[in-house]
């Protein structure tokens, strides 16, 4: 009977141990499996945030580019129109003042020539 005993006693345990180490091992499995997932779902979710931060990046990048562009032409066109403008009035007081050193030129050759010819000058 104890030699009977041992050999159920042996038994059952082997049979014990043989289950628990299974079950050891499925558990070990089914982490690395689940360690494998979170991993997959942390590179996906690094790589969406990764792509939607250089989309929005790009998107500001092109923006301001655009507004720096019609700054930078806008003001090209308000220095252009005022530059046109100093001109033409640069070029009216220039005329202006051709005129009256014309004039004045004019009018002292005459006085000139009627102090030559003894003429008396008109007061």
């Amino acid at each position: 009977m104890t030699k009977l005993q041992t050999i159920v006693l042996t038994s059952v345990f082997t049979v014990f141990c043989a289950t628990g180490l299974a079950i050891t091992q499925d558990g070990a499995k089914q982490d690395m499996n689940a360690a494998g997932t979170d991993t997959k779902h942390a590179a996906k979710d690094t790589g969406h945030a990764v792509s939607t931060g250089t989309k929005k990046t790009y998107n500001k990048t092109a923006s301001g580019t655009k507004s720096a562009y019609h700054k930078t032409a806008n003001g090209t066109k308000t220095a252009t129109d005022k530059t046109v403008d100093g001109t033409k009035t640069v070029g009216k007081d220039v005329g202006h003042g051709t005129k009256v050193a014309a004039k004045d030129t004019a009018n002292g050759t005459k006085k000139l020539g009627d102090k030559i010819a003894g003429k008396p000058t008109p007061q």
